[in-house]
């Protein structure tokens, strides 16, 4: 059998996103080797593309964070996989748990080590997570990056208590994993939009409310209004400085903020402290550790909760996959199945 694997190459955008053959990989004492299934896209790998992540891409580097396989070799210290299992990885190669040091976030598959784009991926034993049964290969290549950041979003450092309100910004992966995480944990959850169609997605995943920020662009006053004035608990800002002044006008007192979102601010916008007056807690999680993507996992199997995905592509239009997610709007996750 013939193997293949993507390597990327930063200084050259999608014009270097390009396929070599793929030796099929022997496991060191502590790794597996994997037969890819499906791998999905995140904004983080467009950036890495474009030279804009913090951490630089090792030219030549198999791309992805995202994706599923099952394993078919282990080295000989492995003892947290067999044989057959279907397995993904963390994000962080070695963050098992506790507090994240800045050595644990410079090592991530997909920009300095090989990712989930290839026949064969090899994970180090510390990063190894097995993925609920019930989700599909395409679902299950979905959750490293965009669910694992909305979860830690969602339950930590407190985690959403029933009855509280969440606030969701956008419909890019991460607020539809928030969406669909706050739902799990019982909360009321109020969605910020741009369009009719996708508040009535948002509402079928399960958003209590939305709010078009096109036909309101006062949104963070509707939220006001919802709450009886008192403003949301959690909002989950999946754009970024954009609207992180208004998600924190829409949170209430002691609310927790969290910012996940890349994009930068426009030309001209000036954010002078952002906080004011207000009470309120300001996060930007780095995604989460292994022992995070563990919990997600059981709670989703637990609510047998399924991943959005919008279009799948096969393995040999993975460049499409790219240009696709970066220009074609997409609801849910993009994902890239292997023959």
């Amino acid at each position: 059998m013939n193997a293949i694997a993507y390597q990327a190459d930063p200084m050259r955008g999608l014009d270097g996103l390009t396929t070599r053959a793929q030796r099929i990989p022997e496991p060191g004492p502590d790794q597996v080797v994997v037969r890819v299934r499906a791998a999905s896209l995140n904004r983080r790998d467009l950036m890495l593309m474009e030279g804009a992540y913090p951490l630089p891409m090792r030219p030549g580097v198999v791309p992805l964070v995202d994706g599923v396989g099952t394993v078919v070799a282990l080295g000989g210290n492995v003892t947290r996989a067999a044989i057959g299992d279907r397995v993904t990885g963390s994000y962080f190669v070695h963050w098992v748990d506790g507090r994240q040091t800045q050595a644990l976030s410079a090592q991530q598959y997909g920009a300095n080590f090989d990712g989930w784009l290839a026949d064969y991926i090899v994970l180090e034993q510390d990063s190894i997570a097995h993925v609920p049964a019930h989700l599909t290969d395409a679902e299950a290549a979905s959750l490293t990056a965009a669910g694992l950041v909305a979860w830690s979003a969602i339950s930590k450092p407190i985690p959403v208590a029933p009855g509280e309100t969440v606030v969701t910004v956008g419909t890019g992966t991460v607020a539809l994993f928030a969406v669909q995480h706050a739902k799990m944990l019982g909360a009321r959850v109020v969605s910020i939009t741009s369009s009719r169609d996708k508040a009535e997605r948002l509402r079928t995943l399960g958003a209590d409310e939305t709010v078009d920020r096109t036909e309101t662009p006062d949104w963070e006053q509707a939220v006001l209004d919802l709450t009886g004035g008192d403003g949301a608990e959690h909002v989950v800002d999946a754009v970024g400085l954009p609207t992180l002044p208004k998600s924190l006008a829409a949170a209430g007192y002691n609310a927790q903020v969290t910012l996940i979102g890349a994009f930068p601010a426009p030309d001209g916008q000036q954010l002078a402290d952002p906080l004011g007056f207000g009470y309120r807690a300001l996060r930007r999680p780095a995604v989460g550790s292994r022992t995070d993507f563990e919990a997600m996992n059981r709670a989703l199997a637990e609510h047998a909760v399924h991943p959005v995905i919008d279009r799948v592509f096969p393995f040999e239009q993975a460049v499409e996959a790219y240009r696709y997610f970066a220009q074609g709007d997409p609801f849910g996750k993009v994902v890239i199945t292997m023959s």
